[in-house]
Order: structure tokens, then sequence, then C-alpha cells
């Protein structure tokens, strides 16, 4: 018996036959929550801040620029961008076609 109590741990026995859960508990939140806007000296090398924009100070969802810019989609036989032209120089280059 003595030598089953030195192999035995403290606590060993009874944390082997505890009940296993799926319940994993929330990790705590450790940054303060703040708008850049209503407080623009806020230094977050003296404190872990999370942006959340206060409604007034919220960014616009849509730029100035978005009209200026077009989308063209083409159909072609490569699914990668600027596939197209990669295959060309592949072809140059490796004296295909």
């Amino acid at each position: 018996m003595a030598a089953d109590s030195n192999m035995r741990k403290d606590g060993d026995s009874d944390s082997r036959h505890k009940p296993v859960t799926d319940y994993l508990p929330d990790t705590p939140c450790v940054a303060r929550a703040y708008c850049p806007g209503c407080e623009p000296d806020a230094d977050p090398s003296l404190e872990i801040l999370d942006v959340r924009w206060c409604e007034s100070h919220s960014p616009a969802r849509d730029g100035a620029d978005d009209e200026a810019v077009t989308a063209s989609a083409y159909l072609s036989g490569s699914g990668e961008a600027g596939g197209d032209d990669n295959r060309r120089w592949c072809d140059i280059l490796h004296g295909r076609g």
C-alpha cells in the first residue's frame, strides 16, 4: 500500500472520476470599448481598447469614390484573376500554341 500512496499525486484520483462537460465559460473581455470620435486622446499603450463607433461618429458605409470605380466580369476559361494574361505569357515563354 505504501508504494501506491507514493505513486498517487494529491487529488489525482478525484479528478479522474469527475463527469466531463462540454461547457466552456466565456473568456472575460479585458478591453474597454471606446469611440475614437468621442475620445480622440485615448491611449492604446496604456489600456486595451476595443473600437466601438457611436452613432454620431460612425464612419460612412459608402465611400466618395465608389461610383468612380467600375467592376466588370469577363467569363474566361481561367478561374484565376489575370489567368488569361498568365496563360499568354506561358505560351510565349514555353513555346506552346
